[in-house]
């Protein structure tokens, strides 16, 4: 990696993100050696907090993963925080900024080297701390001829394809596209990173890998726990623009994509926009919304609060490989489960030769499951060990935390380090986002009353009768 002085600067510093995945992640990169040795970070946001306030909330979220002495721990943590500084300024002038770019020059004396911004903020102050960032000069100030600023930006990318299109287009006045990283932290994850090597790196699943040998794909994220403080923003956008439109889709596009002619970022992002471009836009009988009971009693959220928390919708992928499979998709929060998979079922073997053992069959299912632990199953139906012939489902698994020795990094942490080297493959490009919203756009425009459901249970009245329309019951 260029060894160049490094200034990291977090807009919206004080929030929960910062806090829990992003510090954490810059410590871990430190504690390991892979940030430059002039490397600083600073914090912007509206809450008012001195340097010592941000370095005592950041302090509370670091852990030493990668080092095993306690006494070298503290030390780490000690030159790590040491680095990181805070500005409070409001996020629609430029004078905060320009504040920032002050402490800047005071603290590094010097603008040559890299910048990365990273826009840790709601969707709806993107285009203010853009045009501020602009006018403050902090984009633009790099004194070192090889020397780039990046700004990452959180999902999600806009309300629907108008608003997309637009924050595109306002933010490509400060940032070029060669700049700007948008980032889906699901796609740091490493289970979600190794599927494009388990479908083209091993033989024996590219050939069966489409629609004669493959009944149907399901792609779940359950969560247990309701939206817990995440009232003012969850309740703006709801479960489909939080979770179904750019996780669940990504994980989508890297199921279902062509292999790409090599493995580069332009290759990849290149055909999972070629096969979201496929996805013919949902139609509203695929789509069953809930809402949990108790949902509009949470802080925050109002009493008439038409918010979906849940979504399950069949998608159809229009292209030869995919003809004919659904996918289906469904995310939701105060439900039976804490998970997120990708589970493709295969056909059933056409003809049973031990139908006095077992008179169906059940269909083999490939499982990648990415929380809560990172593992591979396989599920196949083997015979039980004994005198007799007795058969019953049984799994193959490849479990990370045990199989792999080390630790796992988080997703952040692989993210932040791609960011930094300029690898743009685990990035949404403009293209693909658009793509993506064209799936959606219809059915987010129409007012639906969603289905009250309670919590802890699989989810609305509705979805088994969805499922069944499909042959996936």
């Amino acid at each position: 990696m260029n060894r160049a002085p490094l200034q990291i600067i977090i807009v919206g510093a004080s929030g929960d993100l910062t806090q829990r995945k992003i510090l954490p992640a810059l410590f871990s990169l430190f504690a390991q050696g892979l940030l430059p040795a002039q490397v600083h970070i600073f914090g912007y946001a509206r809450s008012a907090l001195t340097d010592a306030e941000f370095r005592q909330r950041a302090a509370a979220h670091l852990t030493c993963r990668y080092t095993p002495g306690q006494h070298e721990c503290a030390t780490l943590m000690e030159r790590f925080l040491a680095r990181c500084y805070y500005v409070a300024g409001p996020y629609d002038s430029a004078d905060g900024f320009l504040d920032l770019a002050e402490r800047l020059q005071t603290v590094t004396g010097q603008c040559a080297g890299h910048r990365l911004i990273y826009l840790a903020i709601p969707p709806s102050v993107f285009l203010d701390v853009a045009r501020a960032l602009g006018n403050s000069g902090l984009v633009t100030c790099v004194g070192a001829h090889d020397g780039w600023t990046r700004v990452v930006v959180e999902k999600p990318f806009g309300r629907d394809r108008a608003s997309s299109d637009a924050l595109v287009a306002e933010l490509g006045k400060v940032f070029t596209n060669e700049q700007t990283y948008r980032i889906d932290h699901y796609l740091g994850k490493e289970v979600i990173q190794n599927l494009l090597v388990l479908r083209f790196a091993n033989r024996i699943f590219e050939p069966i890998w489409h629609r004669d040998f493959v009944h149907s794909v399901r792609i779940v994220w359950k969560e247990t726990g309701g939206i817990g403080n995440r009232a003012g923003y969850f309740d703006d956008y709801g479960i489909i623009r939080d979770v179904m439109q750019n996780h669940l889709l990504q994980m989508l596009a890297l199921t279902a994509m062509e292999a790409p002619d090599q493995l580069d970022a332009t290759a990849v992002r290149d055909e999972k926009t070629h096969v979201l471009r496929a996805v013919r836009p949902l139609a509203p009988e695929n789509l069953v919304l809930g809402q949990y009971a108790g949902y509009r009693a949470e802080p925050g959220v109002p009493p008439d609060s038409l918010t979906p928390t849940y979504a399950a919708a069949v998608l159809a992928v229009n292209n030869a490989r995919w003809k004919g499979v659904p996918f289906f998709l469904e995310a939701g929060k105060a439900l039976d489960a804490q998970t997120a998979a990708i589970v493709i079922r295969f056909r059933e073997t056409g003809h049973n030769i031990f139908a006095h053992q077992l008179p169906r069959l059940p269909a083999n299912e490939l499982v990648i499951r990415v929380q809560p632990d990172e593992a591979i199953f396989l599920r196949i139906v083997n015979k039980v060990p004994g005198l007799q012939m007795k058969l019953e489902p049984t799994e193959l698994n490849l479990r990370y935390r045990t199989a792999f020795a080390g630790v796992i990094p988080e997703a952040y942490e692989s993210l932040l380090l791609d960011v930094l080297a300029g690898e743009r493959g685990l990035f949404i490009r403009a293209d693909e986002l658009a793509a993506s919203w064209d799936i959606f756009d219809d059915v987010l425009h129409r007012p639906v009353v969603p289905t009250l459901y309670a919590p802890g249970s699989p989810g609305p009245d509705g979805v088994r009768q969805l499922l069944a329309r499909h042959g996936l019951v």
